[in-house]
This record gives C-alpha cells, structure tokens and sequence, in this order.
C-alpha cells in the first residue's frame, strides 16, 4: 500500500496505515503528522518519506519503521518491541520511557534521549546515535544501553551537558576520548578499548543500516558510562 500523506490529517493517516492490511505501507510527503504507527505490532513494515511529527512510533509494539528524513520529539515514546531506522536526526526524547526495541539514527538527537528508558528481563532496549547527542543524554535511565557514535560532529563535543543525571540502570558508549563535562558523581565513567559483544553487535547493525565500514566505528575506544552503586540516592529515603 502506498500512502501520499501530503493533505491528510495525522487521524487520517493513523487510521489509514492501522487500518491498511498489506504487510508494508509506503508513506510519501510525510509533513508533521504526528503518531504514526502508533502501538503497531510484529509483521508490520512503514517506510516514510518527509517529516513525522511528535511520537513516531510510540507504543510500537513490533512492527518496523523506516524514516527517510528527520523526526521531530519523542520517536519510539514507551516502544515494547520493534525497530525504528532514521536516516537523519531526531529531535528531543528520543526514546523517552523505552523499554523494548532498538532505535537506529543515522545522525545526531536533541536533549534527554533515553529518558526514563528501562529494562525488564529480556526486554533489553537500545538506541545507537550516529552523530552527537544533546544535554541529559541517560536522564533517569533504568535499564537498555546507549550507544553514540560521533560522526562527522566537527569539533563540538559528542554529548552535551549532565549526561547520565539520575541514572540508575543500564549503560551508555560515547565514542570518545574524554569524559563528558559536568557528569553526575552518581555516574561511573571507564574507558573501554573493546566493545563487550552485545554493545558491538549493535554498532554493526547500525553500520549495515547506513552503509558504513564498522571497523571505523568498533576500532576506536570508547567511554562507558554505568551507575556508580546499586543504590545512589539511598541517602534520599528515610531509614537508610
């Protein structure tokens, strides 16, 4: 099914792509709709040409989704399974309470992607950013890993301020040399020469994605940035 979105409301083409029975569904002159595809299951395909607007993909719930343009704010807001692929940028929240699936993106992400991302037993969600991402990257993650890559950022810096503030689960890869500035002291910065197989298995993903040689993204160290204790605001609750 092939959709021209170019003067359909977002409930026009909500209903239009849920309603559709062919496995893919083909958007072209996508314009700021926003919820598209939302809590879409497994056996689904939406390739989109243009720019969804707010929460493409929230509450996917397995199907496949493939941007050729930017998104605006929070792309995959509470995803439980799935795959989104943007080749672009995303704007803020990217990923915001994720705890299912994978986000690729080809380039950079705004503020407080991976906000409140969790995991559950295998419910293990990823994101992977090519580009930079912007301030709070990790705020209140619980769980999922992070990846970002740094391509073609130039000389700004490959995240921008409080990453990882009030993180408590989960970890995060910053394709880098040194540690973010203003990092929380809850968070634990290392330095990691080899990506363990997991985090690797994603870079090549994304690499395969894009068309990119992975041994230029998996030959450099990276910096691995995980909570500092099981418990780091024990000292907000009463009794302890």
């Amino acid at each position: 099914m092939r959709i021209d979105a170019g003067n359909m409301s977002f409930r026009e083409l909500a209903d239009a792509i849920k309603n559709s029975s062919d496995k893919e569904t083909v958007v072209d002159g996508c314009i700021g709709q926003r919820y598209i595809a939302t809590a879409l299951g497994k056996g689904r395909k939406i390739v989109i040409s243009g720019t969804p607007g707010n929460a493409l993909g929230a509450y996917l719930d397995g199907a496949e989704i493939e941007l050729h343009g930017n998104a605006q704010e929070a792309t995959g807001d509470t995803m439980n399974a799935g795959e989104i692929t943007v080749f672009g940028s995303a704007g803020d929240a990217t990923g915001y309470a994720m705890r299912g699936g994978r986000i690729f993106i080809e380039g950079d992400v705004g503020y407080r992607c991976g906000i409140h991302m969790k995991a559950y037993r295998d419910n293990r969600p990823a994101i992977v950013i090519g580009g930079r991402a912007g301030s709070f990257l990790g705020e209140y993650q619980a769980g999922g890993t992070m990846i970002v890559l740094g391509d073609n950022i130039g000389a700004k810096p490959i995240v921008g301020y409080f990453c990882g503030t009030g993180m408590h689960g989960g970890e995060i890869y910053l394709r880098c040399d040194k540690v973010p500035v203003k990092l929380p002291p809850q968070v634990k910065a290392e330095r990691v020469e080899t990506l363990p197989e997991y985090a690797g298995s994603l870079v090549r993903q994304w690499c395969e994605k894009f068309g990119k040689d992975p041994l230029i993204y998996t030959g450099k160290g990276f910096i691995r940035l995980t909570p500092d204790s099981d418990n780091p605001y024990k000292r907000m609750y009463t009794g302890n």
